[in-house]
């Protein structure tokens, strides 16, 4: 039994890494230059929240070295990847997983995204948070809708497993 859970932790893994790499890939266009943003940050918050922190980071990381070996994303892309998933992640480990966590995760990953972002390229980090907030606010609103579901799912799926 042991190795069957274990299988099955690796299969997750694996899938949810891979639909963070997909989801990552694309970014929703906005009328204002430089202000698109990835489908994978609301997504990412829930699957901290509902796997833990530990587990994010490990899908995280497969899910960035996805994105370096399609060329998908950029060493510079992980690196304010991993900033978010600190965040984000840090924020729900340290707090817990509440709606108010829920919400705020995902925009101070990403403000601290921007921050390094400022740091690294000598940008403005006041500029790149502007020109982030409509997909902070998708993020966040992103988040508190899907985390529900994904509760559910995740729940509905730990009891048809414990059944014999």
């Amino acid at each position: 039994m042991k190795n069957r859970e274990k299988i099955r932790e690796m299969t997750v893994t694996a899938l949810l890494a891979t639909l963070l790499a997909v989801f990552g890939m694309f970014k929703l266009p906005s009328i204002i230059p430089g202000c698109e943003f990835q489908l994978s940050a609301p997504f990412a918050v829930c699957i901290a929240a509902c796997f833990g922190f530990k587990r994010y980071l490990r899908i995280g990381i497969l899910a960035s070295a996805i994105n370096l070996i399609l060329s998908t994303h950029t060493i510079m892309n992980v690196t304010i990847a991993m900033i978010f998933r600190l965040v984000a992640g840090g924020i729900l480990l340290i707090f817990g997983v509440n709606p108010l966590t829920i919400v705020i995760s995902g925009p101070l990953g990403t403000v601290a995204g921007r921050v390094v972002l400022g740091g690294i390229s000598g940008t403005n980090p006041l500029a790149l948070i502007a020109a982030a907030v409509p997909g902070m606010v998708f993020t966040a609103v992103g988040a508190a809708v899907i985390y529900p579901v994904m509760k559910r799912l995740v729940r509905r799926e730990a009891a048809a497993l414990a059944q014999p």
